[in-house]
């Protein structure tokens, strides 16, 4: 169903605090938890503890953010951003609070991290003072095609806003020329919206990127940890 996304084995060895914070990560995604996806097929998901801590109550949800500077990308945010809020509010695993862009580089000089640059001393800090948050995720949007056939692609980190430690990733690439892919993303919007049920609903969700992305975000949150 899903394809992981390429990693990049250049970001592992940049100098600086990340190094420390996520240069784990990528052995987590190949020997940490594997949560099944909804075909069966392992999706590329690392999660430590195997449920959500108790004290994890608020999430402070940075920018969707783009490290390429690919021509869809950056309308791939903007047309995304409120949609993977919206779809990480609705696990209702914890609260959720939105991190402004300019909120954001007023603090850290910059309106967006992906969760592989060096970050600037006191950012957990800052965040949690802010937005009394126990922890932060982080957003990458890696892959987005507008057109048939649709693409998404997600990269998320949860970081534990104390001790800086993942608590969950994923990283996945949701193709809709792969017949799985479409068919579970026609269930997807009859299960959310029956009334829609019909061939035109099978066609949006194969032809709107919003429609698409909606599945995608939804497909991604459901690998969280179980409270």
């Amino acid at each position: 169903m899903h394809r992981p996304a390429a990693n990049r084995n250049a970001n592992r060895n940049r100098p600086g605090r990340f190094v420390g914070l996520f240069g784990w990560l990528a052995a987590g995604l190949l020997f940490g938890s594997v949560i099944q996806a909804a075909d069966s097929q392992p999706a590329n998901v690392f999660a430590r503890p195997s449920a959500l801590p108790p004290n994890l109550r608020r999430v402070a949800v940075l920018p969707l953010a783009a490290e390429r500077p690919d021509a869809d990308l950056p309308d791939g945010c903007a047309a995304l951003q409120p949609i993977l809020f919206d779809e990480l509010v609705r696990t209702e695993k914890f609260e959720v609070v939105s991190v402004r862009p300019e909120n954001l580089r007023a603090r850290s000089g910059r309106a967006a991290w992906t969760g592989t640059e060096p970050l600037p001393r006191g950012f957990f800090d800052s965040l949690r003072r802010e937005y009394g948050c126990d922890a932060v995720l982080f957003c990458e949007l890696t892959a987005y095609h507008a057109y048939a056939p649709l693409a998404v692609g997600w990269r998320l980190k949860l970081a534990d806003a104390n001790t800086q430690k993942i608590i969950w990733a994923a990283d996945m690439v949701f193709d809709a020329g792969q017949p799985g892919v479409a068919r579970n993303a026609v269930k997807f919007m009859r299960q959310r919206d029956p009334a829609t049920a019909t061939d035109e609903s099978r066609w949006q969700s194969a032809n709107s990127p919003r429609q698409f992305g909606r599945y995608t975000a939804a497909e991604m949150f459901g690998t969280l940890p179980p409270r």
